[in-house]
């Protein structure tokens, strides 16, 4: 994306901009006033613990929840200006589609609800699960009313597409297909996708950046390239007992002891002792650390920064 920002207008560098941006409700925070930034072209896993306050940064997103603090974006836009709705596309958990409609009646209203509806792209995603277009919502199985609700999400066009674990009810087999589905969708179009997932393993197949929360707080935000390679794991033996001093020379985000011997997931800040084993974690490594100790120092890289001198172009 080359676009670049105008007063009041388009920015395609940022797909999602935050600044300040907070959700309170009665029983407390589920967004801190936080602050962040996604590239465009970007497939951005979103992960935290249930109430880390993902949903609640999605329903933003889609204009279903009112912030009360700060401002969130889309492609430079405020979320509430009608010229930022044509951009996205919000699909949740529960997927609400008329289970009485039959395929080609949901397509339908797709088509006469969205001025620049795709409907070659919706019927070819159907087409593609051998849905018949007669066959009622109501009948389909969870994998197939997935594939419908993708098919109205793709056929709108989005620019960024917003998904609140929408596979998470999907057999092994269902989730396999709709993922590749999701992938192959977005490579042809370059969209931008926001996923929500506990499924780790899945977004580490899946994704090229991250956004992790807990608390209602943003954890860690950035490129998976950039992010993962700042962290190392470290083998050792304890000192009479204790961790040894060295370690306190790097940020430690989790550690684990069994009898004399301590693995630590840290953040290198330093030369580290040679009588240790180091190893390059996994992103689901961590991401599990991460998820441990949302006490943690935050890690956000320069382009997921609003403001920072860096012009990252997706």
């Amino acid at each position: 994306m080359s676009g670049t920002a105008t007063s009041g207008g388009d920015d395609d560098r940022w797909a999602l901009e935050a600044n300040g941006l907070g959700k309170k409700y009665r029983r407390g925070w589920a967004l801190r006033e936080e602050s962040f930034r996604i590239p465009a072209g970007r497939v951005c896993g979103l992960v935290g613990p249930n109430g880390a306050g993902k949903s609640t940064l999605l329903g933003m997103a889609a204009r279903l929840v009112q912030p009360t603090h700060g401002e969130l974006r889309i492609f430079g836009r405020p979320v509430g200006d009608p010229a930022a709705m044509p951009r996205y596309a919000y699909l949740g958990q529960d997927e609400p589609l008329f289970k009485r409609f039959t395929v080609a009646e949901c397509l339908r209203m797709g088509r006469e609800l969205n001025p620049g509806w795709d409907q070659e792209a919706a019927e070819r995603i159907v087409r593609e699960g051998n849905l018949p277009p007669s066959a009622r919502i109501g009948s389909l199985s969870g994998g197939q009313r997935t594939r419908v609700a993708f098919a109205l999400a793709f056929g709108k066009r989005p620019d960024l597409l917003l998904l609140d674990e929408p596979m998470s009810d999907l057999d092994p087999l269902a989730r396999d297909e709709i993922g590749s589905l999701l992938m192959s969708e977005v490579a042809e179009r370059g969209t931008t996708v926001l996923m929500s997932s506990h499924l780790l393993s899945e977004l580490e197949h899946m994704c090229d950046f991250l956004l992790v929360m807990a608390e209602g707080r943003v954890r860690m935000a950035g490129d998976t390239d950039e992010l993962v390679p700042l962290h190392t794991l470290v083998t050792g033996v304890t000192v009479e007992g204790r961790l040894p001093d060295a370690l306190g020379a790097h940020t430690v985000v989790d550690v684990r002891t069994a009898g004399r011997q301590f693995t630590a997931l840290v953040r290198h800040e330093g030369p580290f002792d040679p009588t240790w084993e180091l190893a390059e974690p996994s992103l689901e490594e961590v991401l599990l650390a991460y998820l441990r100790h949302p006490e943690a120092p935050a890690l956000l890289s320069p382009t997921a920064v609003p403001g920072h001198r860096e012009e990252h172009a997706a």
